[in-house]
């Protein structure tokens, strides 16, 4: 349920929340895209769909509060997504800063530049710890490394773009990288 709630939010967001900055996508990224999240969607639905698949509840407790941080975390993300748009709200193509809101979601804003990634990485370690699936943890490995280079670039351009940026700031984790 969680990985396919996942894939549903993503697609919610993608027609209704996200702006793009370029009207298109390279043809080589549009399929190596398409092969890394179709591919490891598969890979990783067939192990959890698997009829012989024994999901791991030895500790149902641990189990509900894994499953709770996936949901804060996908909360969270669709949160910094809905931050994000509204920072083009009017359709401009101007760059800034964003900034924390009343939303309790966006106060990662104080620490990181990506909270957005901060987050997903944040579910899918949580869905690791769920489904204590090897590939599903190496989806999320990957993840994390894809990530951490989006975020770097993303916060390396906000420092050289903006003077005034938050110094406090880290790309992806707080205090840390």
């Amino acid at each position: 349920i969680c990985h396919s709630f996942h894939y549903i939010k993503r697609l919610i967001e993608t027609i209704f929340v996200h702006r793009f900055s370029h009207g298109t996508m390279p043809l080589r990224s549009i399929i190596k895209n398409c092969f890394y999240y179709w591919g490891f969607a598969a890979w990783l639905a067939y192990y959890i769909n698997h009829p012989l698949y024994t999901p791991p509840c030895k500790y149902i407790f641990l189990y509900c509060i894994v499953c709770c941080f996936f949901q804060i975390c996908e909360a969270g993300n669709f949160s910094i997504h809905v931050a994000l748009s509204d920072l083009r709200r009017d359709g401009s193509k101007i760059r800034k800063i964003p900034y924390p809101t009343k939303n309790p979601f966006t106060w990662l804003f104080f620490f990181v530049t990506c909270p957005n990634y901060t987050y997903e990485v944040g579910a899918w370690i949580s869905f690791t710890i769920m489904t204590q699936c090897v590939p599903v943890g190496l989806f999320t490995f990957l993840c994390f490394i894809q990530m951490t280079v989006w975020a770097k670039d993303k916060h390396y351009t906000y420092v050289r773009e903006f003077k005034d940026y938050p110094s406090l700031r880290m790309p992806i984790i707080p205090f840390l990288l």
